[in-house]
């Protein structure tokens, strides 16, 4: 009988870890770790083709620059993981032993990305990181930080690895000595890319034997940069909820600025998401285009991953003709104060405000002290009367409660009953509700 238990019991460790998996329409298995829960079966369908290339490839999020190998930079932004002092690497074990494999990797600071501020990203064997919560079937599609996306199978041999580093300011993802699936030959690329808490995005390179524009996409998309996206929703005609996932933003770096020993470096610009209040987002000379959303507190331009919510609470039109002055004025009706006036505003229309100001303390203290009265009083009656009745089925024989009741006999249900028991002695059935319950 244990064996049987402890069989049953791995059965269902192992339905949990196999829950924990969920594949992807381009070939990639994520991993949860720990905890952390993936959203399995999500279908988001992307834009076609010839739409998803017409995106915005301006410096509105992103400046960036490509170090070369002659630049002393290049070499300084490489992040040594054999050094301690960097803080703790971890190898992870089933990514270096895996092929088309992505885990979630939580990290330990806000890490802001295109305004959003992140707290896990997912690691792929593919060269690049997942930053979307919403699993969904492309993962190589956008949403990403691409170092050098590629066909990567760090399972073909002992010494690739994918490994991390989180030491509280960066949050360093290596690629080491991996090779490319089917093309083993080439040789082995070593790269990783650092996610800085101010914002900054590096991607360094140290081996990188095969130009980039010669690696095959057939398999597997050949990237390098950034890109960001949003997912609405929309319902079909048979009423089916339907994710679309549109690409607001994409940075491609040219493959000829890759190469052994160099780097990219980008540095992140000031967006509308980091405006807290309506005057600097209406005023602020370092973003342009943006909107004050009152109903959500947010300051935005419309591009972001909020804007299914945008439009939801009709935000992209709220603030047309209006500024920050008509917010105030509109906000001051939902103080605290509300709840005091609500009633003199019913009763009095505009003056209401007024009206209850004006009210002396001395007739408020009056006035309560007349409910209290009155309250009081009611207490006192309903006493009373339920003292006289106490009495009268108590002492029904007496001459004046039995004069009473013999003129109000339709009132007195319980006197009928006490009379009715004294002559048949049969038992009571309640009428109503507990009778039905005694009859079910």
């Amino acid at each position: 009988m244990m064996i049987l238990h402890v069989v049953m019991f791995l059965l269902c460790l192992s339905q949990k870890a196999l829950a924990e998996v969920s594949s992807t329409e381009d070939g990639y298995n994520v991993i949860s770790e720990e905890h952390t829960r993936t959203r399995r079966g999500l279908s988001i369908d992307t834009l076609t083709k010839n739409i998803t290339t017409v995106v915005e490839d301006k410096s509105k999020y992103y400046i960036w620059r490509c170090l070369g190998p002659e630049d002393p930079r290049a070499h300084e932004l490489w992040v040594d993981m054999s050094d301690l002092g960097n803080g703790q690497v971890r190898v992870h074990g089933i990514l270096s032993n895996s092929y088309q494999q992505a885990a979630k990797v939580a990290l330990s600071f806000n890490f802001p990305f295109y305004g959003h501020y992140l707290r896990q990203v997912t690691i792929a064997t593919g060269g690049f990181i997942f930053t979307s919560d919403l699993i969904h079937r492309l993962l190589t599609s956008t949403q990403y930080i691409a170092p050098l996306m590629a066909n990567f199978d760090p399972s073909h041999s002992k010494e690739s690895s994918v490994q991390f580093m989180d030491n509280g300011e960066v949050f360093v993802v290596q690629w080491e000595r991996v090779r490319l699936f089917g093309n083993e030959s080439a040789g082995t690329f070593t790269f990783q890319a650092a996610l800085y808490k101010t914002g900054t995005i590096t991607f360094s390179y140290k081996d990188v034997p095969l130009y980039p524009g010669d690696i095959g996409s057939a398999q597997h998309p050949v990237k390098v940069g950034l890109s960001d996206a949003f997912a609405a929703t929309s319902f079909s005609h048979s009423g089916i909820k339907r994710h679309t996932l549109y690409e607001y933003h994409r940075i491609e770096i040219d493959f000829v600025d890759i190469k052994s020993s160099s780097a990219v470096e980008f540095t992140p610009l000031p967006t509308c998401l980091q405006h807290d209040s309506c005057e600097s987002c209406i005023s602020s000379n370092q973003t342009s285009d943006c909107s004050w959303c009152n109903v959500l507190q947010r300051c935005s331009d419309g591009m972001d991953r909020h804007r299914q919510e945008w439009l939801d609470f009709g935000c992209a039109g709220e603030n047309k003709g209006t500024n920050c002055d008509d917010y105030r004025e509109d906000d001051s009706p939902f103080t605290t104060e509300m709840y005091n006036v609500t009633s003199s505003v019913s009763q009095n229309d505009c003056n209401g405000d007024d009206a209850e100001q004006n009210i002396p303390r001395s007739n408020v203290n009056r006035t309560n002290t007349a409910v209290l009265a009155g309250v009081t009083s009611a207490l006192v009656l309903v006493l009373a009367l339920f003292l006289v009745a106490l009495y009268i089925n108590c002492h029904h024989t007496s001459a004046s409660p039995l004069y009473f009741i013999q003129r109000h006999k339709s009132y007195w249900p319980s006197l009928k009953f006490h009379k009715q028991q004294q002559q048949q002695q049969s038992g009571y059935t309640e009428f109503g509700e507990q009778q039905g319950e005694q009859r079910g």
